[in-house]
C-alpha cells in the first residue's frame, strides 16, 4: 500500500490517496454507500480532489527545480547551526535526508520551552511528527537512532519549502541561537556542566 495526503505536496487539506495492491483486501472504512469501492461511504470532495491532481502534477513537474534549492538552503542551515551553536547534534545522516529536513538536538535545554520561544518569534517548528505533537514524550524516532532520552528531549525539527530562503535560514539560526543561549543560563545541568569543566581545568 501507499499512502499521500494532498497538504504534504502543497495541495488543499482533507484529501489523500490510497494505492492498494491488487488482490490485497481491507475493511470499509466507513460504512454505507458504495463510493471507493465500498471502502469508504460518502459523498467525494470533488473539488478536493481536483485540487490534489493539480497539486500532483505540479511536485512532478517541479520537482528536480524544487529539490535542489530545498538542499541548497537545509546545507546552509546546517552549516551554520553547527558553526554558531555548540553543544548540539544534527539528527540523521548529513546528506541523506529529506531535502527538506533540518533536526538537530541541543543539549542541556527542553525542546518545549525552545519551541514556545520560537512561536513567539513567529517560527513554526516541532519536536517531532505531527502525529505525535500533543505528547511531550521525546521522538521515539530519535530514541531508536541510539540518542540518549536527555538528549532527545532537546530536539528540533525545522521543515523547509521551495519558498525558504537563505535570509529566512539566517532569521532562524539567529533566534535559535539566542533562544538558546537563554534557556541554557537557567540551565542547572548546564551549569553542572560548566563547573566540571572549570575543575578540570584547573587540575591540568
Amino acid at each position: 500500500m501507499l499512502s499521500s495526503s494532498g497538504h504534504k505536496i502543497n495541495g488543499p487539506k482533507g484529501i489523500g490517496c490510497l494505492y492498494i495492491r491488487k488482490g490485497l483486501k481491507l475493511r470499509s472504512f466507513v460504512h454505507g454507500g458504495a463510493q471507493e469501492r465500498k471502502r469508504r461511504a460518502g459523498t467525494e470532495n470533488v473539488p478536493g480532489i481536483v485540487g490534489y491532481g493539480v497539486a500532483a502534477e505540479r511536485a512532478l513537474r517541479t520537482m528536480e527545480e524544487r529539490t535542489a534549492k530545498e538542499i541548497e538552503v537545509r546545507d546552509y542551515m546546517i552549516k551554520k547551526i553547527q558553526e554558531e551553536i555548540p553543544y548540539c547534534k544534527l539528527n540523521g545522516h548529513p546528506t541523506l535526508r529529506l531535502p527538506n529536513n533540518v533536526n538537530f538536538s541541543f543539549q542541556f535545554i527542553e525542546g518545549e520551552s525552545l519551541l514556545i520561544m520560537l512561536d513567539m518569534a513567529g517560527i513554526c517548528a516541532s519536536s517531532g511528527s505531527a502525529c505525535t505533537s500533543g505528547s511531550l514524550d521525546p521522538s521515539h524516532v530519535l530514541l531508536a537512532i541510539g540518542l540518549p532520552h536527555e538528549i532527545a528531549h532537546g530536539s528540533l525539527r525545522l521543515t523547509l519549502s521551495e519558498e525558504t530562503t537563505k535570509e529566512d535560514a539566517d532569521f532562524v539560526v539567529e533566534q535559535i541561537k539566542g533562544i538558546v543561549e537563554r534557556l541554557r543560563s537557567m540551565s542547572p545541568l548546564y551549569e553542572d556542566f560548566n563547573e566540571k569543566n572549570r575543575i578540570n581545568n584547573r587540575k591540568k
